[in-house]
Protein backbone atom coordinates (compact mmCIF):
# COMPACT_ATOMS: atom_id res chain seq x y z
CA UNK A 1 0.00 0.00 0.00
CA UNK A 2 0.94 3.74 -0.86
CA UNK A 3 2.48 5.80 2.14
CA UNK A 4 2.13 9.55 1.53
CA UNK A 5 5.36 11.70 1.72
CA UNK A 6 4.87 13.28 5.21
CA UNK A 7 5.16 9.41 6.82
CA UNK A 8 8.53 8.34 7.95
CA UNK A 9 9.89 5.10 6.43
CA UNK A 10 10.03 2.86 9.34
CA UNK A 11 12.40 -0.29 8.70
CA UNK A 12 11.16 -3.96 10.82
CA UNK A 13 14.04 -5.30 12.64
CA UNK A 14 13.48 -8.55 13.21
CA UNK A 15 15.39 -10.96 15.89
CA UNK A 16 16.00 -14.28 15.20
CA UNK A 17 17.09 -16.40 18.42
CA UNK A 18 17.34 -20.43 19.09
CA UNK A 19 20.02 -22.34 20.31
CA UNK A 20 22.98 -23.60 18.80
CA UNK A 21 22.74 -26.03 15.90
CA UNK A 22 19.03 -24.94 15.07
CA UNK A 23 19.02 -23.58 11.89
CA UNK A 24 19.17 -19.95 12.38
CA UNK A 25 21.80 -19.32 10.17
CA UNK A 26 20.35 -21.92 7.55
CA UNK A 27 16.75 -19.93 7.98
CA UNK A 28 18.85 -16.54 7.50
CA UNK A 29 20.11 -18.10 3.94
CA UNK A 30 16.70 -18.87 2.42
CA UNK A 31 15.21 -15.59 3.46
CA UNK A 32 18.71 -14.23 1.72
CA UNK A 33 17.97 -16.19 -1.76
CA UNK A 34 13.63 -15.43 -1.21
CA UNK A 35 13.57 -12.31 -0.24
CA UNK A 36 12.31 -10.81 -3.38
CA UNK A 37 14.44 -8.46 -4.26
CA UNK A 38 14.24 -6.88 -0.76
CA UNK A 39 17.40 -5.70 0.59
CA UNK A 40 18.37 -6.63 3.62
CA UNK A 41 20.69 -5.88 6.73
CA UNK A 42 21.91 -8.73 8.43
CA UNK A 43 23.41 -7.94 12.57
CA UNK A 44 25.48 -11.11 13.69
CA UNK A 45 25.68 -11.11 17.56
CA UNK A 46 28.43 -13.69 17.36
CA UNK A 47 32.14 -14.01 17.10
CA UNK A 48 34.58 -15.60 14.54
CA UNK A 49 33.72 -17.06 11.50
CA UNK A 50 30.41 -17.94 9.87
CA UNK A 51 29.03 -18.58 6.44
CA UNK A 52 26.45 -16.90 4.13
CA UNK A 53 25.57 -17.25 1.17
CA UNK A 54 28.71 -19.61 0.74
CA UNK A 55 30.68 -16.19 1.38
CA UNK A 56 32.87 -16.60 4.78
CA UNK A 57 32.14 -13.13 6.47
CA UNK A 58 34.94 -12.17 8.77
CA UNK A 59 33.55 -11.75 12.73
CA UNK A 60 35.10 -8.86 13.76
CA UNK A 61 34.68 -6.45 16.28
CA UNK A 62 34.49 -2.67 14.92
CA UNK A 63 33.73 -1.41 11.77
CA UNK A 64 32.94 -4.64 9.93
CA UNK A 65 30.34 -3.98 7.49
CA UNK A 66 30.52 -5.79 4.03
CA UNK A 67 28.66 -6.28 1.11
CA UNK A 68 27.48 -8.94 0.25
CA UNK A 69 26.35 -9.88 -3.83
CA UNK A 70 22.95 -10.48 -3.06
CA UNK A 71 22.81 -6.98 -1.52
CA UNK A 72 22.61 -8.32 2.01
CA UNK A 73 24.81 -6.20 3.97
CA UNK A 74 26.32 -8.54 7.47
CA UNK A 75 27.67 -6.81 10.30
CA UNK A 76 29.77 -8.94 13.15
CA UNK A 77 29.10 -6.64 16.36
CA UNK A 78 28.55 -6.92 19.95
CA UNK A 79 25.63 -6.12 21.15
CA UNK A 80 26.71 -2.48 22.82
CA UNK A 81 27.46 -1.51 19.11
CA UNK A 82 23.76 -2.83 18.13
CA UNK A 83 22.03 1.00 18.18
CA UNK A 84 25.23 2.11 16.08
CA UNK A 85 24.62 -0.22 13.58
CA UNK A 86 20.66 0.06 13.77
CA UNK A 87 21.70 3.70 12.39
CA UNK A 88 23.88 2.83 9.89
CA UNK A 89 21.58 0.39 8.27
CA UNK A 90 18.42 2.86 8.77
CA UNK A 91 20.21 5.47 6.79
CA UNK A 92 17.59 6.00 3.55
CA UNK A 93 21.25 5.99 1.54
CA UNK A 94 20.95 2.00 2.47
CA UNK A 95 17.99 1.35 1.09
CA UNK A 96 17.39 -1.79 3.49
CA UNK A 97 13.75 -3.00 3.78
CA UNK A 98 14.60 -5.41 6.15
CA UNK A 99 17.26 -6.01 9.59
CA UNK A 100 17.85 -9.15 11.04
CA UNK A 101 19.67 -9.30 13.68
CA UNK A 102 21.16 -13.45 14.27
CA UNK A 103 21.38 -14.12 17.92
CA UNK A 104 24.48 -15.94 19.24
CA UNK A 105 23.18 -19.29 19.94
CA UNK A 106 23.80 -18.98 24.19
CA UNK A 107 22.70 -15.03 23.55
CA UNK A 108 19.19 -13.73 25.79
CA UNK A 109 16.76 -13.03 23.17
CA UNK A 110 14.77 -11.24 25.76
CA UNK A 111 17.51 -8.76 26.08
CA UNK A 112 18.22 -8.06 22.30
CA UNK A 113 14.52 -7.65 21.89
CA UNK A 114 14.77 -4.59 24.77
CA UNK A 115 17.76 -2.85 23.11
CA UNK A 116 15.73 -3.27 19.87
CA UNK A 117 12.60 -1.50 21.68
CA UNK A 118 14.96 1.16 23.75
CA UNK A 119 16.45 2.40 20.48
CA UNK A 120 16.15 5.62 19.56
CA UNK A 121 16.67 5.37 15.82
CA UNK A 122 13.02 6.61 14.52
CA UNK A 123 13.72 5.14 11.26
CA UNK A 124 13.35 1.28 12.89
CA UNK A 125 10.20 -0.43 14.57
CA UNK A 126 10.61 -3.65 15.96
CA UNK A 127 9.80 -6.48 13.94
CA UNK A 128 9.07 -9.26 16.35
CA UNK A 129 11.28 -12.10 18.00
CA UNK A 130 11.43 -15.73 15.74
CA UNK A 131 12.66 -18.30 17.90
CA UNK A 132 13.99 -21.52 15.83
CA UNK A 133 13.81 -24.60 17.22
CA UNK A 134 15.15 -27.70 16.59
CA UNK A 135 12.62 -30.44 16.32
CA UNK A 136 14.70 -33.90 16.70
CA UNK A 137 16.63 -32.68 19.64
CA UNK A 138 14.51 -30.72 20.88
CA UNK A 139 14.09 -33.12 24.20
CA UNK A 140 17.43 -32.54 24.85
CA UNK A 141 17.24 -29.52 24.04
CA UNK A 142 15.12 -28.65 26.92
CA UNK A 143 17.46 -30.68 29.25
CA UNK A 144 20.48 -28.72 28.64
CA UNK A 145 18.33 -25.68 28.42
CA UNK A 146 15.58 -25.49 30.35
CA UNK A 147 15.34 -21.45 29.32
CA UNK A 148 13.86 -22.60 26.36
CA UNK A 149 10.53 -22.93 27.92
CA UNK A 150 10.94 -19.34 28.68
CA UNK A 151 11.82 -18.24 25.30
CA UNK A 152 9.13 -19.93 23.90
CA UNK A 153 6.49 -17.76 26.05
CA UNK A 154 8.63 -14.78 24.91
CA UNK A 155 8.61 -15.54 20.99
CA UNK A 156 6.42 -13.51 18.41
CA UNK A 157 7.03 -16.34 15.31
CA UNK A 158 8.58 -20.07 16.64
CA UNK A 159 10.07 -21.89 13.60
CA UNK A 160 10.06 -25.52 14.32
CA UNK A 161 13.16 -26.76 11.98
CA UNK A 162 14.35 -29.88 10.96
CA UNK A 163 10.52 -31.48 11.66
CA UNK A 164 11.52 -34.34 9.33
CA UNK A 165 14.25 -35.65 11.24
CA UNK A 166 11.97 -35.94 14.48
CA UNK A 167 10.83 -39.39 15.19
CA UNK A 168 7.24 -37.61 16.33
CA UNK A 169 6.64 -34.92 14.38
CA UNK A 170 3.06 -34.25 15.50
CA UNK A 171 4.04 -34.42 19.64
CA UNK A 172 6.73 -32.06 19.10
CA UNK A 173 4.53 -29.52 17.35
CA UNK A 174 2.30 -30.20 20.21
CA UNK A 175 4.18 -29.40 22.70
CA UNK A 176 6.14 -26.09 21.09
CA UNK A 177 2.66 -24.70 20.62
CA UNK A 178 1.60 -25.57 24.39
CA UNK A 179 4.83 -23.40 25.36
CA UNK A 180 4.81 -20.93 22.99
CA UNK A 181 2.46 -18.14 23.88
CA UNK A 182 -0.30 -16.82 21.58
CA UNK A 183 2.69 -17.17 19.04
CA UNK A 184 2.65 -18.37 15.42
CA UNK A 185 4.25 -21.60 14.93
CA UNK A 186 5.25 -22.47 11.74
CA UNK A 187 6.66 -26.44 10.75
CA UNK A 188 9.86 -26.20 8.62
CA UNK A 189 12.55 -28.26 6.85
CA UNK A 190 15.86 -26.19 6.02
CA UNK A 191 14.69 -22.85 7.52
CA UNK A 192 12.31 -22.64 4.80
CA UNK A 193 9.32 -20.34 5.79
CA UNK A 194 7.67 -17.80 3.69
CA UNK A 195 9.71 -14.51 4.46
CA UNK A 196 6.12 -12.92 3.59
CA UNK A 197 5.73 -13.80 7.50
CA UNK A 198 8.45 -11.41 8.79
CA UNK A 199 8.99 -8.74 6.22
CA UNK A 200 7.08 -7.35 2.55
CA UNK A 201 9.27 -8.58 -0.34
CA UNK A 202 9.68 -6.13 -3.22
CA UNK A 203 8.47 -7.31 -6.22
CA UNK A 204 10.97 -9.21 -8.93
CA UNK A 205 10.88 -6.04 -11.63
CA UNK A 206 11.71 -2.99 -10.92
CA UNK A 207 8.82 -0.77 -10.19
CA UNK A 208 8.24 2.76 -8.64
CA UNK A 209 6.98 3.54 -5.16
CA UNK A 210 5.55 0.89 -2.60
CA UNK A 211 3.78 -2.18 -2.94
CA UNK A 212 -0.09 -1.08 -2.97
CA UNK A 213 -2.68 -2.81 -0.83
CA UNK A 214 -3.92 -5.45 -3.90
CA UNK A 215 -0.05 -6.12 -3.92
CA UNK A 216 0.69 -7.40 -0.79
CA UNK A 217 -2.84 -9.10 -0.65
CA UNK A 218 -2.14 -11.03 -3.91
CA UNK A 219 1.42 -11.69 -2.78
CA UNK A 220 0.38 -13.03 0.59
CA UNK A 221 -2.62 -15.41 -0.69
CA UNK A 222 -1.92 -19.18 0.74
CA UNK A 223 -0.49 -21.41 -1.65
CA UNK A 224 0.92 -18.95 -3.80
CA UNK A 225 2.70 -20.38 -6.84
CA UNK A 226 5.57 -18.30 -8.90
CA UNK A 227 9.07 -17.82 -9.23
CA UNK A 228 9.61 -20.16 -6.38
CA UNK A 229 7.52 -22.81 -6.98
CA UNK A 230 5.40 -25.29 -4.88
CA UNK A 231 8.15 -27.31 -3.17
CA UNK A 232 9.72 -23.87 -1.34
CA UNK A 233 6.01 -23.23 0.57
CA UNK A 234 5.39 -26.86 1.33
CA UNK A 235 6.46 -26.91 4.85
CA UNK A 236 5.68 -22.67 4.87
CA UNK A 237 1.82 -22.15 4.10
CA UNK A 238 0.25 -19.22 5.83
CA UNK A 239 -2.90 -17.77 5.56
CA UNK A 240 -3.80 -14.16 4.67
CA UNK A 241 -6.69 -11.98 4.90
CA UNK A 242 -6.95 -8.31 3.38
CA UNK A 243 -10.01 -6.09 4.75
CA UNK A 244 -10.83 -2.69 3.43
CA UNK A 245 -13.65 -0.36 4.58
CA UNK A 246 -15.15 2.83 3.60
CA UNK A 247 -16.84 2.91 6.58
CA UNK A 248 -14.54 4.08 9.99
CA UNK A 249 -14.27 1.85 12.51
CA UNK A 250 -15.14 2.32 16.28
CA UNK A 251 -11.68 2.54 18.31
CA UNK A 252 -13.10 0.80 21.23
CA UNK A 253 -14.36 -2.25 19.21
CA UNK A 254 -11.16 -2.54 17.54
CA UNK A 255 -9.02 -2.74 20.51
CA UNK A 256 -11.46 -5.08 21.85
CA UNK A 257 -10.55 -6.98 18.67
CA UNK A 258 -6.48 -6.55 18.95
CA UNK A 259 -6.92 -7.75 22.46
CA UNK A 260 -8.08 -10.63 21.59
CA UNK A 261 -6.48 -11.63 18.44
CA UNK A 262 -5.85 -15.63 18.60
CA UNK A 263 -3.03 -17.57 18.05
CA UNK A 264 -1.10 -17.76 14.85
CA UNK A 265 -2.28 -14.24 14.22
CA UNK A 266 1.36 -13.08 13.90
CA UNK A 267 0.85 -9.95 11.91
CA UNK A 268 -1.60 -6.73 11.22
CA UNK A 269 -0.17 -4.14 8.96
CA UNK A 270 -2.36 -0.95 7.43
CA UNK A 271 -4.26 2.07 8.11
CA UNK A 272 -7.26 2.70 10.46
CA UNK A 273 -9.91 5.51 9.56
CA UNK A 274 -11.41 6.62 13.05
CA UNK A 275 -13.71 8.64 11.33
CA UNK A 276 -14.95 11.92 13.34
CA UNK A 277 -12.78 9.94 16.78
CA UNK A 278 -10.12 11.61 14.93
CA UNK A 279 -10.89 13.56 11.65
CA UNK A 280 -7.38 14.89 11.08
CA UNK A 281 -5.54 11.88 10.89
CA UNK A 282 -5.53 8.44 9.72
CA UNK A 283 -3.61 5.46 12.03
CA UNK A 284 -1.22 3.00 10.72
CA UNK A 285 -1.34 0.15 12.76
CA UNK A 286 1.74 -2.36 13.23
CA UNK A 287 1.21 -5.03 15.36
CA UNK A 288 3.69 -8.49 15.54
CA UNK A 289 2.75 -11.12 17.82
CA UNK A 290 2.04 -9.76 20.96
CA UNK A 291 3.42 -5.97 19.74
CA UNK A 292 1.09 -3.40 18.73
CA UNK A 293 1.92 0.36 18.16
CA UNK A 294 -0.25 2.79 16.24
CA UNK A 295 1.16 5.87 14.13
CA UNK A 296 -1.15 9.08 13.47
CA UNK A 297 -0.73 10.65 10.12
CA UNK A 298 -2.59 13.45 8.68
CA UNK A 299 -4.81 12.83 5.83
CA UNK A 300 -3.86 14.85 2.71
CA UNK A 301 -6.78 16.04 0.37
CA UNK A 302 -5.90 12.81 -2.13
CA UNK A 303 -6.23 10.47 0.42
CA UNK A 304 -9.12 7.84 -0.07
CA UNK A 305 -10.82 7.91 3.52
CA UNK A 306 -10.64 3.90 3.95
CA UNK A 307 -9.52 1.09 6.34
CA UNK A 308 -7.48 -0.60 4.58
CA UNK A 309 -5.30 -3.78 7.01
CA UNK A 310 -3.86 -7.09 6.32
CA UNK A 311 -3.29 -9.85 8.68
CA UNK A 312 -0.99 -12.79 8.32
CA UNK A 313 -0.98 -16.22 10.62
CA UNK A 314 -0.85 -19.55 11.07
CA UNK A 315 -3.64 -21.55 11.06
CA UNK A 316 -5.91 -18.87 11.29
CA UNK A 317 -9.71 -18.23 10.52
CA UNK A 318 -9.53 -15.73 8.11
CA UNK A 319 -13.58 -15.52 7.23
CA UNK A 320 -14.08 -15.10 11.06
CA UNK A 321 -11.74 -12.48 11.68
CA UNK A 322 -13.22 -10.94 8.51
CA UNK A 323 -16.48 -10.70 10.34
CA UNK A 324 -15.12 -9.44 13.70
CA UNK A 325 -13.38 -6.63 11.73
CA UNK A 326 -16.39 -5.74 10.33
CA UNK A 327 -18.21 -5.79 13.51
CA UNK A 328 -15.59 -3.22 13.87
CA UNK A 329 -17.48 -0.41 11.77
CA UNK A 330 -19.33 2.32 13.45
CA UNK A 331 -22.67 2.56 13.92
CA UNK A 332 -22.58 6.12 13.59
CA UNK A 333 -19.65 7.35 11.71
CA UNK A 334 -20.39 10.91 12.17
CA UNK A 335 -20.15 11.10 16.17
CA UNK A 336 -17.67 10.62 18.33
CA UNK A 337 -17.47 10.92 22.66
CA UNK A 338 -13.96 12.28 23.73
CA UNK A 339 -13.00 9.09 25.85
CA UNK A 340 -13.23 6.66 22.26
CA UNK A 341 -10.09 7.12 21.70
CA UNK A 342 -8.22 6.08 24.69
CA UNK A 343 -7.29 2.62 24.11
CA UNK A 344 -5.71 3.32 20.78
CA UNK A 345 -3.67 6.45 22.42
CA UNK A 346 -1.72 3.93 24.87
CA UNK A 347 -0.09 2.41 22.38
CA UNK A 348 0.85 5.48 20.01
CA UNK A 349 4.37 5.71 21.22
CA UNK A 350 4.93 9.45 22.77
CA UNK A 351 8.24 11.21 21.28
CA UNK A 352 9.23 12.39 24.72
CA UNK A 353 9.42 8.78 26.09
CA UNK A 354 11.13 5.75 25.61
CA UNK A 355 9.83 2.28 24.36
CA UNK A 356 8.45 -0.16 26.48
CA UNK A 357 8.32 -3.68 26.06
CA UNK A 358 5.84 -5.38 24.24
CA UNK A 359 2.72 -5.64 26.58
CA UNK A 360 2.17 -8.89 28.21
Amino acid sequence: MSQPSHSLRQIPVVVLAGFLGSGKTTLLNHLLHRSGGSRIGAVVNDFGAIEIDAMAVAGALGDSTVSLGNGCLCCAVDVSELDLYLERLARPSASIDVIVIEASGLAEPQELVRMVLASEQPGIVYGGLVEVVDAAEFDDTRVKHPEIDRHLALADLVVVNKLDRAPDAACVLGLVRSLADRAAVVPATYGRIDPEFLFDCRPGEERIGQLSFDDLHEHGKHGESGEHGHADHLHTAYDSLSFSSEVPLDPRRLMEFLDSRPEGLYRIKGYVDFGAYDAHNRYAVHAVGRFLRFYPEPWTPGDARLTQLVLIGSGIDASALGKELEACNSDAPHTADEHGMWGVLRYVQDPEEDLVEPPA
